[in-house]
């Protein structure tokens, strides 16, 4: 029983689990048939579910652009009435340019042609209209993909339209700097060039040994021993004072010994080439004596202060030596040389020598004919006068047509008579008058002569101790203001009464070229016809007068331009009608404090002749060859009168020689008063 029962329980269990693997293979069927049906399911359901939220978000994102629409339209509106208009349009072509794309840039075809969208066969060219901008750009998608690297991060690859753009673009940048480059380049050419065309202009005799471009020059450490004694010179002199402050005598001593040795050793000398051989260890010597004169009394308060002393003092000496030298300058340039002084003494013998018969000069006929070519010269200087006559004479193509009016003072009056009826000019006329015969010429009459005669003028001109305030006044302390052949220019008519025209010469002039066709300059109805000085700011009129002065401020205009004395043509007839020396009187009489200018002729005539004076071509008539080293050649060989206006004189030993063979070669070297009188050597 025990055996049955036992097998009955085993056969009920073998039932049973056939029934349940039968029951997994069930199970299992089921899930292999549903799942299908269930993943399809649930991709159907999320489709529907991502695309009402597709919907739901691009409603948004169009809200979403409207009202970011609304507020850049009322952004706007606040910018337009901050900027004006043009500037808005700068700043949003370089929005466009450089910031990112937008739609507004499509609207105003600012895209180049390099932008095309290779996806869609779409090119948004210049010509495209605004709605097919719009068109296009709301089916353009992005051609550019995105690719996965290792560590899951996405990476933009560049198109090949993105990268032809960006070529384009730095093409474009390349271009541009290059035209700025050139343009620079261009620019710096066309100085340099003007630098090079202005240096050539330069004349580098006129410069002489200040010139920078000199071959002596070059070197920079040139004359540095000379340098060199003259600093230690200096230190030695400052340490010396302080050593004798500080009762250091022995070392004051040393160093006041061999300042004397250097001062012996350098001597004259101005380059290092004139120094002596043992000058080297002088300098060594006095450096050693330097440097244990700072170890002992160095003071850097003291010593600034002994060189600013020494400064001032230098500065001191400096301002008297140029008064010095100013003084006597002038006294040279009024002083007659030796050999002219000869000159003129022994022709005045030999002429008050002479018969009353032989002191006439021929065709005396010619001296009033208004139909010939007449000069006026007013001069004391013999051998001046004689240039300017003989230099008109030769280069005359018509020389006897020409008629010379000579007026001297009584010193000289028989000197150049003599000079004249010995030399006579060729077929041209010539004659001499004495200033101190024109009765007519008196203090009554000329306020000139009256303010000579008064007790200021005469302290002014005679007095030894009077106070000066600058050395620039000792000029008009002048001699030749003294006399009335300065001021007789303005008597003219008077003293040619039956001439229409004449020609005012300078006796230091000299004349290269026929001058008869100033006669035929047509004056314009002007009294005066003379060569203007205003190429430069102090040939103007408020350097010669007064403008402080209210006569002087209502009647002339300070920037008028100023003309010169020395070759003058003037109309005799309209200076009658126009009574030009009754308006030289009446500013002559005005000035006799001297207060609307200092002296001499030229203020006066600027003054008389304002309005009055017709500019000529400055080819006939070149000025400061007395003064100006710098005068350009070809000037001076094309001027019809070349003047030697200034303190140089060509007749004195301080002429610039590179001017004096203009005026030399007029002068009679062979004749026998000039023999001598030595005037050759």
């Amino acid at each position: 029983m025990a055996m049955k029962r036992g097998n009955s329980m085993a056969g009920v269990r073998r039932n049973s689990g056939g029934y349940g693997s039968w029951m997994s293979i069930v199970i299992l069927v089921l899930f292999l048939l549903l799942a299908p049906v269930g993943y399809f399911f649930g991709s159907g359901i999320y489709s529907i579910f991502y695309s009402s939220y597709a919907d739901d978000n691009d409603f948004s994102t169009r809200i979403g652009k409207q009202d970011v629409d609304w507020r850049a339209k009322l952004a706007l509106q606040h910018i337009r009435s901050l900027f004006s208009k043009k500037v808005i349009d700068i700043i949003k072509a370089s929005t466009d340019d450089l910031g990112p794309l937008s739609l507004d840039s499509f609207r105003k075809s600012n895209l180049s042609a390099s932008w095309k969208f290779t996806d869609q066969e779409i090119v948004i060219g210049n010509n495209s209209s605004p709605t097919e901008i719009k068109e296009s750009s709301r089916n353009w998608t992005p051609t550019g993909k995105q690719e996965k690297t290792l560590d899951g991060h996405s990476q933009s690859v560049d198109t090949p339209a993105k990268l032809a753009r960006r070529q384009l673009r730095d093409k474009r940048r390349e271009t541009r700097a290059a035209d700025l480059v050139k343009k620079d380049d261009d620019v710096i050419i066309k100085l340099e060039n003007a630098a090079i065309e202005r240096s050539k202009s330069v004349d580098s005799a006129v410069l002489g040994k200040y010139s920078i471009w000199r071959k002596e020059n070059d070197n920079e450490n040139i004359d540095t021993t000379i340098r060199l004694v003259r600093d230690q010179m200096i230190m030695a002199r400052v340490y010396m004072s302080i050593a004798t402050m500080k009762n250091k005598t022995v070392l004051a001593r040393e160093l006041q010994s061999q300042l004397k040795e250097s001062q012996r050793s350098l001597g004259d000398a101005t380059a290092d080439a004139d120094l002596n051989r043992s000058v080297g260890e002088k300098v060594k010597a006095m450096g050693q004596l330097l440097s244990k004169a700072k170890s002992q009394i160095y003071d850097c308060k003291l010593v600034t202060g002994k060189l600013r002393a020494m400064l001032q003092s230098a500065d001191e000496q400096v301002r008297s030596l140029k008064k010095q030298s100013m003084f006597l300058s002038q006294l040279a340039a009024k002083t007659i040389p030796n050999g002219i002084h000869c000159l003129s003494m022994r022709l005045t013998i030999d002429y008050y020598l002479l018969p009353p018969e032989k002191r006439i000069f021929p065709r005396s006929e010619n001296l009033e004919n208004p139909d010939l070519y007449h000069y006026a010269l007013f001069s004391d200087n013999v051998l001046a006068a004689s240039v300017v006559v003989n230099s008109t004479i030769k280069n005359a193509k018509e020389p006897e047509k020409h008629v010379f009016h000579l007026v001297s003072d009584k010193l000289n009056f028989g000197a150049m008579n003599m000079w004249f009826l010995l030399n006579p000019p060729g077929k041209a006329t010539i004659h001499v008058e004495n200033v101190d015969e024109f009765k007519w010429l008196n203090s009554s009459y000329c306020p000139v002569l009256r303010q000579l005669e008064s007790a200021a003028m005469k302290e002014y001109y005679f007095r030894s101790d009077h106070q000066t305030t600058g050395s620039s006044n000792l000029k008009y302390r002048n001699p030749k203001y003294l006399s009335m052949l300065n001021h007789l220019r303005f008597y003219l008519p008077q003293v040619y009464p039956k001439l229409n025209k004449i020609l005012f010469l300078d006796d230091d002039i000299v004349v290269q070229k026929d001058l008869t066709g100033l006669w035929r300059v047509d004056l314009n109805g002007k009294v005066n016809g003379a060569v203007e000085t205003c190429g430069e700011s102090f040939h103007r009129f408020d350097k010669y007068l007064n403008f402080s002065n209210p006569h002087i401020a209502r009647n002339f205009d300070p920037n008028a331009c100023g003309w010169a004395y020395g070759m003058n043509m003037f109309d005799l007839e309209v200076w009658k009608k126009k009574d030009i020396t009754g308006i030289y009187h009446k500013w002559q009489n005005m000035n006799e404090d001297r207060v609307l200018w200092k002296l001499g002729t030229l203020p006066p005539g600027l003054m008389t002749f304002y309005g009055l004076t017709h500019p000529l071509d400055k080819s006939w008539h070149v000025l400061g060859l007395g003064y100006n080293p710098s005068v350009d050649k070809k000037d001076i060989e094309k001027a019809a009168v070349i003047h030697y206006n200034g303190n140089m004189k060509p007749w004195l030993e301080l002429a610039m020689t590179k001017y004096r063979s203009y005026w030399v070669k007029y002068i009679k070297f062979d004749h026998p008063y000039v023999r001598g009188c030595k005037l050759g050597e």
